[in-house]
């Protein structure tokens, strides 16, 4: 039996962890479009970004004000959890007063904060039944600044698939410096509405510059990437060479008469963090 107690003390340390350490490939890939930067201006906000990486990691103090929204992914196997649910929610609670996190969570209409990071439907918990001998675990801290760029499109399938890259190219460049570029894009293609949007955040976390296993979907990706850099917006919106890391796809099957496309944007700020757990 997996405790609640250890999944809330899982999901805490997840949540620290994301909140305050940059990932080896983000960081990684910051330091090349660093390299490769020939804009005076780019090249001062990616220092400025590698600086802010370095003080939150040596002081262990969030990177970003905006410590974001909880989304969790679980890959529920074949073990037995006491009281997911219940646990997920304490562990950010946790996090919450303890990291500690900015509260973000609130009432849509009267806009009063819970203070805990908890609400209706938050943490937003995502669940995939899978045939193996763990649980799996990632915590996606999402901020808004980022969050409110994503679109959806429900495209007719005759667009094809230079209406799928008209459309990303178009939504990330009319984002401008708002998601705090160099950005990642998750794209997701198929499903219904609420699933090409749940596809694009779930592209997010394969690792930078990993590219689909399908050649044709990873030529895809590499030619939407090369076209938003194209453009000049550069890191923070304000001129340069990487307006985008990385541009990643998930497709899923859909219905005959349509093709959805989400488009969810990520900030340089790229926070997430994964684990299992055995069965004890």
């Amino acid at each position: 039996m997996i405790t609640e107690k250890l999944i809330e003390d899982t999901i805490f340390q997840l949540y620290k962890k994301a909140a305050i350490e940059v990932r080896d490939d983000v960081k990684n890939a910051l330091e090349n479009a660093l390299e490769q930067e020939d804009n005076d201006l780019g090249k001062l906000n990616i220092n400025n970004i590698l600086k802010n990486v370095e003080l939150a990691s040596k002081n262990q103090i969030p990177m970003c004000q905006d410590t974001g929204l909880p989304i969790i992914f679980v890959k529920l196997g074949n073990v037995k959890c006491e009281n997911l649910v219940k646990a997920i929610q304490n562990g950010v609670k946790k996090a919450t007063k303890d990291v500690p996190l900015r509260p973000n969570v609130v009432d849509p209409l009267t806009r009063e904060n819970t203070g805990t990071n908890i609400g209706d439907d938050i943490p937003q918990i995502n669940i995939d039944l899978i045939d193996e001998p763990y649980v799996e675990f990632t915590v996606l801290p999402k901020g808004f600044g980022s969050e409110n760029n994503n679109k959806l499109k429900m495209a007719l399938p005759a667009e094809g698939i230079e209406g799928i890259k008209n459309f990303v190219i178009e939504s990330a460049l009319a984002a401008g410096g708002k998601p705090c570029p160099p950005m990642i894009v998750g794209v997701g293609v198929g499903g219904t509405s609420d699933m090409a949007m749940k596809l694009g955040k779930k592209a997010l976390l394969n690792n930078i510059g990993e590219h689909n296993p399908n050649e044709e979907i990873a030529k895809i990706e590499s030619e939407i990437l090369s076209e938003i850099n194209k453009k000049g917006k550069g890191p923070m919106g304000m001129g340069g060479r990487t307006t985008a890391l990385d541009v990643k796809i998930l497709t899923a099957s859909t219905h005959t008469a349509g093709l959805p496309i989400g488009v969810v944007i990520q900030c340089w700020a790229h926070r997430h963090a994964t684990t299992r757990l055995f069965n004890e």
